[in-house]
């Protein structure tokens, strides 16, 4: 399993736009080989951001950079740049992060 996660902080007052955006966008992530689930998820909000992330679980790393290459990844991401309001979006640019597991624990697992 691979876990690619970016994080956004978003401007106060540009919540709602930043959630209608990601709601209508249209992903192709169902059309690629080894993804399993994507969430958008909102975290703290401080004084000058809020905070969230955008969540895919893939089989395996390699499914998830045979996406961020594919003919979809291009597609979905066209039109990120045409989203330009009077206050900007973001407080500087998405910070992407990838995990592999290393310990995994599923409800039913047996203690130790």
């Amino acid at each position: 399993m691979f876990i690619a996660m970016n994080r956004f902080k978003v401007t106060p007052g540009q919540e709602a736009e930043f959630e209608r955006i990601w709601r209508e966008r249209k992903s192709y992530l169902n059309t690629m080989p080894g993804f399993i689930e994507f969430h958008l998820l909102k975290g703290p909000k401080k004084e000058d951001h809020s905070l969230y992330s955008s969540h895919t679980t893939w089989a395996t790393k390699q499914d998830f950079e045979n996406w961020t290459n594919s003919e979809g990844f291009r597609a979905a991401h066209a039109r990120a740049g045409e989203h330009k309001p009077a206050v900007p979006m973001y407080l500087g640019h998405p910070e992407f992060e990838g995990f592999e597991p290393v310990l995994t624990e599923r409800k039913g697992d047996k203690a130790a």
